[in-house]
C-alpha cells in the first residue's frame, strides 16, 4: 500500500516525494521492503499507488533490476486503507497474500507468520507487537488463542489496564476478502473491513512477534530506524536468526515485593525498573518476564487476576516508553494443605521455577539461544533456574536479595537493582550506551 501522502513527513518530502520513497539510510523505505521480501522468496509484488505514484513507477519499473516482478494498481482517488483491494483479485494467483503499509520498516520471518496463519485457518492475520508508545497506538484485543475480538483506537480514552499489543500495519489475508469490497469505494481496513469480518464470526487472528517492525512515518522515527539499521539490530531481531533474551523474575525484581502480590492494587514497579527495561529494548536482547505465581494454586486469586496484574505491568511500563516482549507465568504449587487451595493447580509441573519449562517454551517460540541469554531475579530459585537452563545469571538486591536460602547457587553478576544489573549485563555484551 503506497498511496499515502505522508503529511507527517512533509519536512522531508516537501510534497514532491511520495511517502514510501522517503530515504532511510540512503534507500527508499519501499526498497527496503522489496529487498526483505525478495530475500525470503517473494518475487511477485503488486504496488498500490496514488499520490505521486508515477515517481514510484519510474524508480522501480517492472522490478527486474531489483530481482522481483512488480505490477501496479493506480488509485484515481483515495480509497482508504482497504478500498483498493477490490482491484486485486485478477492479480492474485495464490490463496493468501501479504498486505504491507508503505511506511513500515521490517525484517520478519515470513514463513513463521504464514505457518501460524494456515494453522489457524485464518481469513486475516495481523502482525502485532509491543512498542515503546502504546498509549498513542491502535491496540489489538485478542483472546489467549490469538483470535481478535476488537480494536482499541489510540483516540479512545483508556480507563483500564491494557496489553501492549499494537497493530503493526503488516497483514496476511485470504484473497476471498477482496471479493467482498465494493469497487471504487473508500474503505478503512481496521475500522470497517476487519471489524466487519470479526462481527460476522470470520477467523481474524493476531500473530504476536518480537521481530523488528517500525512505523517510520515521522522524522524522529526515521532517525531512530537509521541508527538501528546501522547497528545491525533490524536484521538480528528477525526470527530467522537465534535470539538473546534477558529473562526477568517479576516480584522483587520488576515490581516491589509486598508478600504475595495477588491484587492489582498491590502492584508497584520497582524504582528504575522501567529505565532498565528500556535499556534492554534498545539492546539486542529480548525482555521476557518469567514468574511463579502460586497464588492461583493457593486459591488467593484466579488466572484472570494474574493476567490483570500483568496488563497493569505492561501499561505502566508503556507509559514510560518500555515494553516486554513476552510474559510467562506458572500458576502451580505442588504442596497441598492451604485452606483455600485450588486442587486443579496443586500439581508438580515442568514450568515452575527452578524447573525450566517457561525458558524452554520461550526458547522455542522466539528462537532463543539460552547459552547467550540471562536469568535475572531476587532469589536463589531464579539463579538456580538460570543454571538449570544454561543461561548466565544475575541477582538483584531488591526483594528477597538472595536471602531465600532455597538453593546454593551463586550468580554471575550482582547489582543493587534491576537497572544496575542490566547495565552490567550490557557492558559485558558491549551494548551499553
Amino acid at each position: 500500500m503506497a498511496g499515502g501522502k505522508g503529511t507527517r513527513l512533509r519536512a522531508l518530502t516537501n510534497d514532491e516525494v511520495p511517502k514510501p520513497m522517503v530515504p532511510v539510510a540512503e534507500k527508499p523505505i519501499l526498497q527496503w521492503q522489496i529487498e526483505c521480501l525478495r530475500e525470503q522468496g517473494v518475487s511477485d509484488i503488486v504496488i498500490i499507488v496514488g499520490h505521486l505514484g508515477e515517481k514510484i513507477q519510474e524508480y522501480f519499473r517492472d522490478g527486474g533490476s531489483f530481482g522481483v516482478n512488480i505490477r501496479y494498481v493506480e488509485e484515481e482517488r483515495p480509497l482508504g486503507t482497504a478500498g483498493a483491494l477490490s482491484m486485486l483479485p485478477p492479480m492474485l494467483e495464490k490463496e493468501n497474500f501479504f498486505l504491507i503499509f508503505g511506511d513500515v520498516l521490517f525484517d520478519i520471518d515470513l514463513q513463521r507468520m504464514e505457518r501460524f496463519h494456515r494453522e489457524k485457518q485464518a481469513a486475516a492475520t495481523l502482525f502485532v507487537h509491543p512498542n515503546a508508545h502504546p498509549f498513542d497506538s491502535d491496540l489489538v484485543i485478542h483472546d489467549a488463542d490469538g483470535r481478535v475480538r476488537r480494536f482499541d483506537s489510540k483516540h479512545n480514552v483508556r480507563d483500564y489496564w491494557y496489553r501492549n499489543c499494537v497493530n503493526a500495519g503488516f497483514y496476511l489475508l485470504n484473497r476471498r476478502i477482496c471479493q467482498g469490497i465494493p469497487a471504487q469505494t473508500k474503505v478503512d481496513l481496521e475500522k470497517e473491513l476487519l471489524t466487519s469480518l470479526i462481527a460476522d464470526g470470520q477467523p481474524v487472528y493476531a500473530y504476536e512477534s518480537s521481530e523488528y517492525i517500525k512505523d517510520v512515518g515521522t522524522v524522529e522515527r526515521i532517525q531512530r530506524a537509521e541508527e538501528e539499521l546501522g547497528s545491525g539490530l533490524v536484521s538480528r531481531r528477525s526470527l530467522r536468526n537465534r535470539q538473546r533474551a534477558i529473562f526477568l523474575d517479576r516480584d522483587g525484581t520488576v515490581n516491589r515485593k509486598k508478600g504475595l502480590v495477588y491484587q492489582e492494587e498491590q502492584f508497584e514497579l520497582e524504582e528504575c525498573a522501567a529505565e532498565a527495561v528500556r535499556k534492554i529494548n534498545r539492546s539486542g536482547y529480548l525482555a521476557i518476564v518469567v514468574t511463579n505465581q502460586p497464588v492461583v494454586a493457593r486459591g488467593l486469586c484466579g488466572i484472570e487476576d494474574v493476567e490483570r496484574i500483568h496488563r497493569k505491568m505492561e501499561t505502566l511500563l508503556g507509559q514510560e516508553g518500555a515494553y516486554l516482549d513476552a510474559v510467562r507465568f506458572c500458576p502451580h504449587h505442588p504442596d497441598k494443605g492451604y485452606p483455600e487451595e485450588n486442587p486443579a493447580y496443586k500439581i508438580s509441573c515442568h514450568c515452575r521455577k527452578p524447573d525450566i519449562g517457561m525458558l524452554e517454551e520461550c526458547a522455542e517460540r522466539f528462537h532463543i539461544d539460552l547459552s547467550r541469554s540471562w536469568m535475572v531475579g531476587d532469589t536463589t530459585v531464579d539463579i538456580q533456574t538460570g543454571k538449570n537452563g544454561g543461561t548466565h545469571t544475575a541477582l538483584v538486591l531488591t526483594g528477597d536479595a538472595g536471602r531465600d536460602g532455597k538453593h546454593d547457587a551463586a550468580p554471575d553478576v550482582m547489582g543493587e537493582n534491576l537497572l544496575c544489573v542490566v547495565e552490567k549485563i550490557l557492558e559485558r555484551s558491549g551494548e551499553n550506551g
